[in-house]
């Protein structure tokens, strides 16, 4: 049965003042539901596997947050690093935790914080990429794109490898200009990168120290004291050392170029929450289109008046009322200590908020 790992950081800066270091976006229940994103994922993964073989991969800061949510996981299945060191090393700490226990096991890792509209389209897709993984294979989850994204990375397509759904990926791609972004949806070779991964631990342990020897030597001498009561001593020796790089720069992109990395296109509903807008889109609107954040859309909203106004999503946190009169496509999110109002169309602008904060040192809103 497959091991999944969670890679659960970040602070979701777009998602400001919601999300903040202290409490990110993956512990709020922005799924139209009671659950939190993360909880949604475990949730998910059900059907793939059980809680003793799920890990859950977060910083020291949020791993109180992460144990009360997750009551099912074992503690031990919870790794702490001590600081962010990108997804490479959170991600290759948990393979090489997982081959300490079964070598020739095979891992998936899902971001804590996805919106996933068809569960069970999804599991069907990671179970195909499982099976690309047995063969040896680095897989990842393509999305087939919808419209000409900016925003997201994308994987250009070779052919079908026989035999089943995968295709090779011959190039890993940033994020492209709006021109090039309509070139790939119109080209039928390129996915998005969701950032979804399956693999043999032996396999991408094996790649990892072909390109990245340092990581490798460094996360498998954490590994072997993982457990142990020199756990601690080891890991906040060698994990500052650690290079900071994402998997996909460290491993996945070199892979690809000699031939490694497969995947299995996807259509599941995917969303990766990245700002309110995206929130304002996939959560349930009334009959004027707009959404408040933590209530039903038939009915009443508690804490909040709209009159005449259209296609708002609205963060209510302060325990205020907000009250709203002819205004459209807006976004007003309302917590204790802050208020943040802007257009649906510069959703993506809010991380320069926060930007802006931390220049001037006010690094308790943040």
């Amino acid at each position: 049965m497959l091991y999944a790992v969670i890679p659960a950081g970040g602070s979701g800066t777009r998602l400001w003042p919601l999300s903040r270091a202290g409490h990110p976006k993956f512990l709020h229940p922005l799924t139209g539901t009671a659950s939190s994103l993360l909880q949604s994922t475990v949730d998910r993964l059900g059907p793939l596997t059980t809680p003793e073989r799920t890990l859950v991969v977060t910083g020291a800061a949020h791993v109180a947050a992460v144990a009360r949510q997750l009551a099912g996981i074992p503690e031990e299945n919870i790794l702490v690093e001590p600081s962010p060191r990108d997804s490479c090393a959170a991600i290759a700490l948990a393979a090489a935790v997982i081959a300490e226990r079964e070598p020739d096991a095979v891992m998936g890792s899902f971001a804590a914080d996805h919106l996933i509209g068809d569960p069970a389209g999804w599991v069907a897709t990671v179970r195909a990429a499982v099976a690309g993984a047995e063969q040896g294979l680095l897989m990842t989850v393509g999305i087939r794109p919808t419209r000409p994204e900016t925003g997201y990375g994308y994987l250009q397509c070779g052919d079908p490898i026989p035999g089943g759904p995968l295709r090779r990926v011959e190039e890993f791609k940033e994020k492209p200009a709006t021109e090039v972004a309509e070139g790939y949806l119109r080209s039928g070779r390129h996915l998005w990168n969701a950032s979804m991964f399956v693999w043999r631990v032996d396999v991408f342990l094996a790649e990892l120290a072909r390109q990245q020897p340092v990581l490798h030597a460094g996360l498998t001498t954490i590994a072997a004291a993982w457990g142990t009561p020199s756990q601690d001593e080891v890991l906040g020796t060698i994990w500052p050392t650690l290079p900071k790089i994402s998997v996909d720069y460290a491993v996945m992109e070199g892979a690809a170029a000699v031939g490694r990395v497969a995947t299995v296109p996807g259509d599941f509903g995917w969303n990766d929450v990245g700002d309110f807008d995206t929130l304002g889109e996939v959560l349930p609107a009334d009959e004027a289109g707009n959404v408040v954040l933590g209530a039903d859309a038939a009915a009443p909203k508690p804490g909040v008046l709209l009159r005449d106004s259209r296609r708002l999503v609205v963060v209510p946190h302060s325990g205020r009322i907000i009250a709203a009169l002819g205004i459209a496509d807006l976004i007003v999110v309302d917590t204790p200590d802050a208020l943040m109002i802007c257009p649906r169309d510069r959703a993506q602008d809010v991380k320069q908020l926060v930007d802006e904060l931390k220049e001037r040192g006010e690094e308790n809103y943040i």
